[in-house]
């Protein structure tokens, strides 16, 4: 099988590219290196599996569509998994220009690059921040998510609207995955885990917003790895029993189909810190501060449908996951 991987060099996609060429996969990545954090540690990840004999990395912007065309022309993918994105919900608010044309434009590009070259299955990246302003807890994709906080959020949310479209339209299976704050080693810098760990070791202050008042559902990035491999393998199905007189937001009457993966097992941001602080063996010096406009202060993922059709639930405790990534990143920087 010939997949192809957007976002190839960042943290999910070349770990995503290591377990698929693991399992004998013929894998493409692209990926255009862009400068939003440092590029060198892109190329870090990249080197894992660049020299692999069924990896081939190509430096391109989904952005550029008629060389996405081209490339898709070419290689004839039979399965398309898309994590090029503009990431980073803060950004975006700084930044909302760049969330159109890559999250949008370019994945209107990747969509029909699909459509044109019978690709099976398209595999793509949501986020749980498509659930805003939502109270109602656990997050389920079966209920509404019509109230965005950021234009990340709503990006997001557009990519799952844009997938139904080609879905109803051309029969093009599509399988939106809404990732719950994922973590571990080779992980972003922008993450609060990396964010943290450095400024713990260094002996500067760290930024906890919301006064510490927030629940995340961290999930380990082996654990959104495997359940994207088992998603890819199962091209989405259209859902026989929905009806329009009472629609269902996690499927539909075309072959797409929603999931969260997530830990289901959301932690107080406190007590994160002090995985750190174990794993470190130093305490934090913690600078309290309001909320930040477009975050939100709870997540949790209502993880029911991926357990029922994929007989999958990620599992990485917290406190071993974040020790992993302390090890990772003394070892990567050299402390």
């Amino acid at each position: 099988m010939k997949v192809l991987v957007t976002g190839s060099a960042g943290f999910i996609g070349s770990a995503l590219s290591l377990k698929l060429l693991e399992q004998g996969q013929i894998v493409v990545g692209i990926d255009n290196h862009n400068a939003y954090y440092d590029p060198a540690l892109k190329e870090a990840r990249l080197a894992r599996h660049n020299d692999h004999e069924n990896y081939t990395h190509i430096n391109m912007d989904i952005e550029n569509g008629e060389a996405i065309m081209n490339l898709f022309e070419k290689h004839k993918f039979d399965m398309v998994v898309n994590l090029a994105a503009q990431a980073g919900v803060r950004y975006s608010i700084e930044n909302p220009l760049a969330y159109i044309n890559t999250n949008i434009v370019g994945f209107g590009y990747i969509l029909e690059a699909c459509r044109h070259n019978n690709v099976s299955h398209l595999v793509y990246a949501s986020s749980s921040s498509v659930y805003g302003s939502n109270t109602k807890m656990p997050f389920s994709i079966h209920d509404n998510v019509d109230h965005p906080m950021s234009l990340y959020a709503a990006s997001k949310k557009a990519n799952e609207l844009m997938a139904h479209t080609y879905s109803n339209l051309y029969n093009l299976p599509t399988t939106g995955l809404r990732f719950f704050t994922v973590y571990g080693p080779w992980g972003r810098p922008d993450m609060a885990l990396f964010k943290f760990t450095k400024a713990i070791i260094q002996g500067e202050k760290i930024q906890v917003f919301n006064n510490g008042n927030h629940r995340r559902d961290f999930t380990y990035i082996d654990d959104i790895v495997e359940g994207v491999v088992r998603v890819l393998e199962k091209p989405a199905r259209p859902n026989p029993l929905w009806t329009g007189d009472n629609p269902d937001s996690g499927t539909s009457h075309a072959p797409w189909r929603v999931y969260n993966i997530g830990n289901n097992s959301p932690i107080e941001l406190m007590d994160y810190i002090e995985a750190i602080e174990s794993a470190l063996g130093i305490k934090a010096i913690k600078e309290l501060l309001p909320l930040q406009p477009g975050d939100v202060p709870d997540t949790f993922a209502d993880v029911d449908d991926l357990v029922s059709e994929f007989n999958y639930k990620p599992s990485m405790s917290v406190k071993r996951g974040v020790k992993n990534f302390v090890e990772w990143y003394k070892e990567y920087h050299e402390i």
